[in-house]
Protein backbone atom coordinates (compact mmCIF):
# COMPACT_ATOMS: atom_id res chain seq x y z
CA UNK A 1 0.00 0.00 0.00
CA UNK A 2 1.21 3.50 -0.90
CA UNK A 3 0.10 6.48 1.22
CA UNK A 4 0.65 10.10 0.22
CA UNK A 5 0.34 13.14 2.49
CA UNK A 6 1.74 16.60 1.91
CA UNK A 7 4.96 16.12 -0.09
CA UNK A 8 5.56 12.65 1.39
CA UNK A 9 5.03 9.14 0.05
CA UNK A 10 4.91 6.17 2.44
CA UNK A 11 5.34 2.74 0.85
CA UNK A 12 4.45 0.24 3.57
CA UNK A 13 5.51 -2.90 1.72
CA UNK A 14 8.85 -1.43 0.63
CA UNK A 15 9.26 0.16 4.09
CA UNK A 16 10.23 3.44 2.47
CA UNK A 17 9.38 7.04 3.32
CA UNK A 18 10.21 9.59 0.63
CA UNK A 19 9.81 13.32 0.24
CA UNK A 20 9.85 14.01 -3.48
CA UNK A 21 13.00 12.31 -4.76
CA UNK A 22 14.67 12.05 -1.33
CA UNK A 23 14.42 8.80 0.62
CA UNK A 24 14.20 9.46 4.37
CA UNK A 25 15.83 6.71 6.48
CA UNK A 26 13.96 5.73 9.65
CA UNK A 27 14.77 3.19 12.33
CA UNK A 28 12.51 0.15 12.27
CA UNK A 29 10.32 1.06 15.28
CA UNK A 30 10.05 4.68 14.18
CA UNK A 31 8.89 3.52 10.73
CA UNK A 32 6.38 1.13 12.34
CA UNK A 33 5.03 3.98 14.48
CA UNK A 34 4.45 6.09 11.37
CA UNK A 35 2.67 3.21 9.60
CA UNK A 36 0.27 2.71 12.51
CA UNK A 37 -0.55 6.41 12.72
CA UNK A 38 -1.02 6.83 8.95
CA UNK A 39 -3.15 3.70 8.63
CA UNK A 40 -5.39 5.14 11.36
CA UNK A 41 -5.28 8.73 10.09
CA UNK A 42 -7.95 10.96 11.58
CA UNK A 43 -8.47 8.63 14.54
CA UNK A 44 -6.95 8.80 18.01
CA UNK A 45 -4.41 6.05 18.60
CA UNK A 46 -3.97 5.60 22.32
CA UNK A 47 -0.50 5.31 23.80
CA UNK A 48 -1.18 1.90 25.33
CA UNK A 49 -2.37 0.52 21.98
CA UNK A 50 0.67 1.93 20.19
CA UNK A 51 3.09 0.47 22.69
CA UNK A 52 1.39 -2.92 22.58
CA UNK A 53 1.64 -3.05 18.79
CA UNK A 54 5.23 -1.80 18.69
CA UNK A 55 6.59 -3.94 21.54
CA UNK A 56 4.17 -6.90 21.86
CA UNK A 57 6.64 -9.11 23.75
CA UNK A 58 8.45 -6.50 25.82
CA UNK A 59 7.82 -4.16 28.71
CA UNK A 60 9.14 -0.73 27.76
CA UNK A 61 8.86 2.74 29.20
CA UNK A 62 6.61 5.37 27.68
CA UNK A 63 9.58 7.55 26.79
CA UNK A 64 10.46 5.01 24.07
CA UNK A 65 7.23 5.95 22.32
CA UNK A 66 7.85 9.65 22.96
CA UNK A 67 11.27 9.21 21.33
CA UNK A 68 9.67 7.65 18.22
CA UNK A 69 7.17 10.50 17.91
CA UNK A 70 9.95 13.07 18.29
CA UNK A 71 11.99 11.35 15.55
CA UNK A 72 8.95 11.29 13.26
CA UNK A 73 8.23 14.96 13.77
CA UNK A 74 11.78 15.84 12.82
CA UNK A 75 11.65 13.56 9.77
CA UNK A 76 8.33 15.06 8.64
CA UNK A 77 9.43 18.63 9.17
CA UNK A 78 9.35 20.23 5.71
CA UNK A 79 9.74 23.78 6.89
CA UNK A 80 6.38 23.86 8.71
CA UNK A 81 7.10 21.42 11.51
CA UNK A 82 5.95 17.85 12.08
CA UNK A 83 3.02 18.97 14.27
CA UNK A 84 0.97 19.57 11.10
CA UNK A 85 0.95 15.79 10.69
CA UNK A 86 0.93 14.37 14.22
CA UNK A 87 -1.36 15.82 16.89
CA UNK A 88 -0.73 15.08 20.56
CA UNK A 89 -3.83 14.44 22.65
CA UNK A 90 -2.56 15.07 26.23
CA UNK A 91 -2.45 11.95 28.43
CA UNK A 92 -4.29 9.98 25.72
CA UNK A 93 -2.26 9.41 22.58
CA UNK A 94 -1.68 10.71 19.06
CA UNK A 95 -3.64 11.42 15.92
CA UNK A 96 -2.37 11.71 12.34
CA UNK A 97 -4.27 14.78 11.15
CA UNK A 98 -2.97 15.39 7.62
CA UNK A 99 -5.06 14.49 4.58
CA UNK A 100 -3.98 11.04 3.41
CA UNK A 101 -4.53 9.38 0.05
CA UNK A 102 -3.93 5.69 -0.42
CA UNK A 103 -3.65 3.21 -3.24
CA UNK A 104 -1.66 0.16 -4.37
CA UNK A 105 2.06 0.69 -4.80
CA UNK A 106 3.12 0.77 -8.48
CA UNK A 107 4.71 -2.40 -9.82
CA UNK A 108 7.53 -2.59 -12.33
CA UNK A 109 6.84 -4.12 -15.74
CA UNK A 110 9.13 -7.08 -15.02
CA UNK A 111 7.17 -7.92 -11.88
CA UNK A 112 3.76 -7.53 -13.53
CA UNK A 113 4.51 -10.41 -15.89
CA UNK A 114 5.46 -12.76 -13.08
CA UNK A 115 3.17 -15.61 -11.95
CA UNK A 116 2.81 -15.07 -8.19
CA UNK A 117 1.66 -18.67 -7.68
CA UNK A 118 5.02 -20.13 -8.76
CA UNK A 119 6.68 -19.79 -5.36
CA UNK A 120 5.59 -19.24 -1.74
CA UNK A 121 5.67 -15.96 0.14
CA UNK A 122 8.64 -15.28 2.39
CA UNK A 123 8.68 -14.48 6.10
CA UNK A 124 10.94 -11.64 7.27
CA UNK A 125 12.54 -11.99 10.71
CA UNK A 126 14.92 -9.75 12.67
CA UNK A 127 17.88 -10.11 15.01
CA UNK A 128 19.81 -7.53 17.02
CA UNK A 129 23.61 -7.68 16.81
CA UNK A 130 25.92 -7.13 19.76
CA UNK A 131 26.38 -3.49 18.76
CA UNK A 132 22.62 -2.85 18.60
CA UNK A 133 21.99 -3.02 14.85
CA UNK A 134 18.78 -4.71 13.73
CA UNK A 135 19.26 -7.08 10.78
CA UNK A 136 16.48 -8.44 8.59
CA UNK A 137 16.68 -12.02 7.34
CA UNK A 138 14.52 -14.65 5.71
CA UNK A 139 14.65 -18.46 5.86
CA UNK A 140 12.77 -20.71 3.46
CA UNK A 141 12.90 -24.02 1.62
CA UNK A 142 13.81 -27.55 2.63
CA UNK A 143 17.06 -29.47 2.91
CA UNK A 144 20.59 -28.71 4.15
CA UNK A 145 21.19 -25.01 4.94
CA UNK A 146 22.62 -22.71 2.25
CA UNK A 147 23.52 -19.17 3.33
CA UNK A 148 23.69 -16.34 0.82
CA UNK A 149 26.43 -13.98 2.01
CA UNK A 150 25.66 -10.30 1.55
CA UNK A 151 26.08 -8.39 -1.67
CA UNK A 152 26.94 -4.70 -1.54
CA UNK A 153 23.30 -3.70 -1.00
CA UNK A 154 20.09 -5.67 -0.75
CA UNK A 155 16.37 -5.40 -0.02
CA UNK A 156 14.81 -8.74 0.88
CA UNK A 157 11.26 -7.84 -0.08
CA UNK A 158 11.93 -5.86 -3.26
CA UNK A 159 14.40 -8.49 -4.46
CA UNK A 160 11.93 -11.29 -3.76
CA UNK A 161 9.41 -9.68 -6.12
CA UNK A 162 11.84 -9.63 -9.03
CA UNK A 163 10.92 -12.57 -11.29
CA UNK A 164 14.46 -13.61 -12.24
CA UNK A 165 15.87 -13.55 -8.72
CA UNK A 166 12.78 -15.08 -7.17
CA UNK A 167 12.84 -17.98 -9.60
CA UNK A 168 16.53 -18.56 -8.85
CA UNK A 169 15.87 -18.54 -5.11
CA UNK A 170 12.87 -20.86 -5.43
CA UNK A 171 15.03 -23.24 -7.48
CA UNK A 172 17.59 -23.33 -4.65
CA UNK A 173 14.82 -23.79 -2.08
CA UNK A 174 13.75 -27.07 -3.68
CA UNK A 175 17.09 -28.47 -2.49
CA UNK A 176 18.17 -26.31 0.45
CA UNK A 177 16.95 -24.27 3.36
CA UNK A 178 17.98 -20.86 2.02
CA UNK A 179 18.92 -18.01 4.35
CA UNK A 180 19.11 -14.47 2.90
CA UNK A 181 19.61 -11.21 4.76
CA UNK A 182 20.01 -7.48 4.32
CA UNK A 183 23.38 -5.89 5.02
CA UNK A 184 23.38 -3.37 7.87
CA UNK A 185 22.58 0.06 6.49
CA UNK A 186 20.39 -1.26 3.67
CA UNK A 187 17.05 -2.86 2.85
CA UNK A 188 14.90 -3.75 5.84
CA UNK A 189 17.87 -3.69 8.25
CA UNK A 190 18.80 -0.62 10.32
CA UNK A 191 20.01 2.34 8.26
CA UNK A 192 21.29 4.45 11.17
CA UNK A 193 24.71 2.77 11.16
CA UNK A 194 28.27 4.00 11.68
CA UNK A 195 30.41 0.83 11.40
CA UNK A 196 30.56 -0.72 7.91
CA UNK A 197 33.95 -2.40 8.31
CA UNK A 198 34.70 -5.86 6.95
CA UNK A 199 35.19 -7.26 10.46
CA UNK A 200 31.80 -5.88 11.48
CA UNK A 201 30.14 -7.45 8.43
CA UNK A 202 31.83 -10.78 9.18
CA UNK A 203 30.70 -10.57 12.81
CA UNK A 204 27.12 -9.93 11.64
CA UNK A 205 27.35 -13.05 9.48
CA UNK A 206 28.59 -15.12 12.41
CA UNK A 207 25.87 -13.84 14.73
CA UNK A 208 23.20 -14.51 12.11
CA UNK A 209 24.20 -18.16 11.75
CA UNK A 210 24.36 -18.58 15.54
CA UNK A 211 20.91 -17.00 15.93
CA UNK A 212 19.30 -19.24 13.33
CA UNK A 213 21.02 -22.27 14.88
CA UNK A 214 22.47 -24.00 11.83
CA UNK A 215 25.25 -26.49 12.56
CA UNK A 216 26.66 -27.42 9.14
CA UNK A 217 26.14 -25.01 6.24
CA UNK A 218 26.98 -24.27 2.63
CA UNK A 219 27.72 -20.69 1.60
CA UNK A 220 27.28 -18.82 -1.68
CA UNK A 221 28.78 -15.34 -1.87
CA UNK A 222 29.20 -12.88 -4.70
CA UNK A 223 31.20 -9.64 -4.89
CA UNK A 224 32.12 -8.68 -1.29
CA UNK A 225 29.95 -11.55 -0.05
CA UNK A 226 32.77 -13.77 -1.36
CA UNK A 227 35.34 -12.51 1.19
CA UNK A 228 32.71 -12.81 3.93
CA UNK A 229 31.99 -16.44 3.03
CA UNK A 230 35.65 -17.38 2.58
CA UNK A 231 36.70 -15.76 5.86
CA UNK A 232 33.90 -17.54 7.72
CA UNK A 233 34.91 -20.88 6.16
CA UNK A 234 38.52 -20.32 7.29
CA UNK A 235 37.46 -19.43 10.84
CA UNK A 236 34.91 -22.24 11.17
CA UNK A 237 36.24 -25.13 9.07
CA UNK A 238 34.09 -27.77 10.79
CA UNK A 239 30.85 -25.91 10.10
CA UNK A 240 31.15 -25.19 6.36
CA UNK A 241 30.28 -28.02 4.02
CA UNK A 242 30.67 -26.24 0.66
CA UNK A 243 31.66 -22.76 -0.52
CA UNK A 244 30.63 -21.08 -3.80
CA UNK A 245 32.23 -17.77 -4.76
CA UNK A 246 30.70 -15.86 -7.69
CA UNK A 247 32.35 -12.74 -9.11
CA UNK A 248 34.25 -12.38 -5.83
CA UNK A 249 37.47 -10.58 -4.95
CA UNK A 250 40.15 -11.24 -2.33
CA UNK A 251 42.43 -8.20 -2.33
CA UNK A 252 39.98 -5.34 -2.32
CA UNK A 253 37.83 -3.65 -4.91
CA UNK A 254 38.92 -2.02 -7.11
CA UNK A 255 41.87 -4.41 -7.35
CA UNK A 256 45.32 -2.84 -6.94
CA UNK A 257 46.63 -1.15 -10.08
CA UNK A 258 43.39 -1.36 -12.07
CA UNK A 259 42.08 1.52 -14.13
CA UNK A 260 38.92 1.54 -12.00
CA UNK A 261 40.98 2.67 -9.02
CA UNK A 262 41.42 6.08 -10.62
CA UNK A 263 37.66 6.41 -10.99
CA UNK A 264 36.82 5.25 -7.48
CA UNK A 265 36.58 8.61 -5.72
CA UNK A 266 34.54 9.98 -8.61
CA UNK A 267 32.14 7.06 -8.21
CA UNK A 268 31.74 7.76 -4.50
CA UNK A 269 30.95 11.39 -5.27
CA UNK A 270 28.32 10.36 -7.83
CA UNK A 271 26.67 8.08 -5.28
CA UNK A 272 26.50 10.80 -2.62
CA UNK A 273 25.11 13.38 -5.07
CA UNK A 274 22.67 11.40 -7.13
CA UNK A 275 21.85 7.98 -5.71
CA UNK A 276 18.44 8.85 -4.25
CA UNK A 277 17.14 11.06 -7.07
CA UNK A 278 14.22 10.15 -9.31
CA UNK A 279 16.47 10.65 -12.33
CA UNK A 280 18.18 7.23 -12.73
CA UNK A 281 21.16 8.61 -14.67
CA UNK A 282 23.47 8.45 -11.63
CA UNK A 283 22.53 4.82 -10.91
CA UNK A 284 22.64 3.81 -14.59
CA UNK A 285 26.44 3.73 -14.31
CA UNK A 286 26.24 0.78 -11.93
CA UNK A 287 23.51 -0.98 -13.87
CA UNK A 288 25.62 -0.80 -17.02
CA UNK A 289 28.71 -2.09 -15.21
CA UNK A 290 26.94 -4.97 -13.49
CA UNK A 291 24.60 -6.04 -16.32
CA UNK A 292 25.67 -4.45 -19.63
CA UNK A 293 23.36 -6.71 -21.66
CA UNK A 294 20.28 -6.34 -19.45
CA UNK A 295 16.86 -5.96 -21.05
CA UNK A 296 14.96 -2.66 -20.62
CA UNK A 297 12.81 -4.23 -17.88
CA UNK A 298 15.88 -5.51 -16.01
CA UNK A 299 17.57 -2.14 -16.35
CA UNK A 300 14.51 -0.38 -14.94
CA UNK A 301 14.39 -2.79 -12.02
CA UNK A 302 18.09 -2.50 -11.21
CA UNK A 303 17.97 1.29 -11.26
CA UNK A 304 15.02 1.27 -8.86
CA UNK A 305 16.59 -1.47 -6.72
CA UNK A 306 19.66 0.67 -6.12
CA UNK A 307 17.56 3.69 -5.19
CA UNK A 308 15.45 2.03 -2.52
CA UNK A 309 18.06 -0.26 -0.93
CA UNK A 310 19.95 2.41 0.99
CA UNK A 311 20.65 6.09 1.49
CA UNK A 312 23.29 7.73 -0.74
CA UNK A 313 25.62 8.25 2.24
CA UNK A 314 25.32 4.64 3.45
CA UNK A 315 25.92 3.28 -0.06
CA UNK A 316 29.06 5.38 -0.40
CA UNK A 317 30.37 4.49 3.08
CA UNK A 318 29.89 0.78 2.42
CA UNK A 319 31.76 1.02 -0.87
CA UNK A 320 34.57 3.02 0.75
CA UNK A 321 35.37 -0.10 2.83
CA UNK A 322 35.92 -2.35 -0.21
CA UNK A 323 39.52 -1.32 -0.98
CA UNK A 324 40.45 -2.19 2.62
CA UNK A 325 39.42 -5.85 2.27
CA UNK A 326 42.31 -8.29 1.86
CA UNK A 327 41.83 -12.00 2.55
CA UNK A 328 44.67 -13.33 0.40
CA UNK A 329 46.43 -14.74 3.47
CA UNK A 330 43.20 -16.31 4.72
CA UNK A 331 42.36 -18.23 1.53
CA UNK A 332 44.86 -21.09 2.09
CA UNK A 333 43.07 -21.81 5.37
CA UNK A 334 39.82 -22.63 3.55
CA UNK A 335 39.58 -26.42 3.64
CA UNK A 336 36.03 -27.15 2.41
CA UNK A 337 35.21 -28.01 -1.23
CA UNK A 338 35.10 -24.71 -3.12
CA UNK A 339 33.66 -23.66 -6.47
CA UNK A 340 34.85 -20.34 -7.92
CA UNK A 341 32.75 -18.93 -10.78
CA UNK A 342 33.61 -15.78 -12.69
CA UNK A 343 32.39 -14.08 -15.86
CA UNK A 344 35.21 -13.86 -18.39
CA UNK A 345 34.50 -10.35 -19.68
CA UNK A 346 32.84 -8.59 -16.75
CA UNK A 347 33.86 -5.00 -16.01
CA UNK A 348 33.27 -4.91 -12.23
CA UNK A 349 35.67 -7.53 -10.82
CA UNK A 350 38.20 -8.73 -13.44
CA UNK A 351 38.41 -12.47 -14.07
CA UNK A 352 42.00 -12.59 -12.83
CA UNK A 353 40.64 -11.94 -9.34
CA UNK A 354 38.62 -15.14 -9.56
CA UNK A 355 41.67 -17.03 -10.78
CA UNK A 356 43.68 -15.66 -7.87
CA UNK A 357 41.11 -16.91 -5.36
CA UNK A 358 40.98 -20.37 -6.94
CA UNK A 359 44.77 -20.64 -6.99
CA UNK A 360 45.02 -19.99 -3.25
CA UNK A 361 42.33 -22.44 -2.08
CA UNK A 362 43.57 -26.01 -2.19
CA UNK A 363 41.49 -28.14 -4.58
CA UNK A 364 39.17 -25.31 -5.65
CA UNK A 365 37.36 -25.72 -8.98
CA UNK A 366 37.47 -22.64 -11.20
CA UNK A 367 34.85 -22.03 -13.89
CA UNK A 368 34.92 -19.05 -16.26
CA UNK A 369 31.64 -18.16 -17.92
CA UNK A 370 31.31 -16.59 -21.41
CA UNK A 371 29.54 -13.48 -20.13
CA UNK A 372 29.95 -9.74 -19.54
CA UNK A 373 27.66 -9.77 -16.47
CA UNK A 374 28.97 -9.50 -12.94
CA UNK A 375 26.35 -12.13 -12.02
CA UNK A 376 24.65 -14.03 -14.82
CA UNK A 377 20.86 -14.26 -14.81
CA UNK A 378 18.22 -16.54 -16.36
CA UNK A 379 17.92 -15.89 -20.07
CA UNK A 380 21.64 -15.31 -20.65
CA UNK A 381 23.58 -17.82 -22.79
CA UNK A 382 25.88 -18.53 -19.80
CA UNK A 383 23.02 -19.23 -17.39
CA UNK A 384 22.61 -22.91 -18.20
CA UNK A 385 26.34 -23.50 -17.64
CA UNK A 386 26.17 -21.62 -14.34
CA UNK A 387 23.17 -23.67 -13.21
CA UNK A 388 24.81 -26.95 -14.24
CA UNK A 389 28.02 -26.14 -12.33
CA UNK A 390 26.18 -25.13 -9.14
CA UNK A 391 23.77 -28.07 -9.18
CA UNK A 392 26.58 -30.55 -9.81
CA UNK A 393 28.77 -29.05 -7.10
CA UNK A 394 25.98 -29.09 -4.51
CA UNK A 395 24.90 -32.59 -5.50
CA UNK A 396 21.33 -31.86 -6.45
CA UNK A 397 21.28 -34.85 -8.85
CA UNK A 398 17.87 -34.12 -10.30
CA UNK A 399 16.21 -36.86 -12.32
CA UNK A 400 15.15 -34.45 -15.00
CA UNK A 401 16.90 -31.35 -16.20
CA UNK A 402 15.18 -28.21 -15.03
CA UNK A 403 15.66 -24.83 -16.61
CA UNK A 404 14.86 -21.67 -14.73
CA UNK A 405 15.26 -19.68 -17.92
CA UNK A 406 12.57 -21.75 -19.61
CA UNK A 407 10.15 -20.79 -16.85
CA UNK A 408 10.65 -17.06 -17.33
Amino acid sequence: MLYTFGSFQLDVKERRLACGSEVIPLRSKVFDTLCILVENHGRLVRKDDLMQRLWPDSVVEENNLDHNISKLRRALSDGKGGEQYIETVPRQGYRFIAEVKSGPAPALHAVQSFNEHDVPEQEIQFLTTDDGARLAYSVGGEGPPLIRAIDWLNHLDFEWRNPLRRLWFSHIMRHHTLLRYDQRGSGLSDWNITDFSFERSLSDFEQLIETVGFDEISIIGSCQGGPIGAAYAARHPKRVRNLILVGAFARGWPPPGSMVTEQFNAMLTLIRLGWGRDNPAFRQLWTTLFRPDASPAETEWMNEFQRITSSPENAARMMAEFPKIDITDILPKVSCPTLVIHSRDEAVVPAQEGRLIASRIRGARYVELPSRSHEVAPGEPAWEQFLTEVSSFLGWNENKQESVSAAV
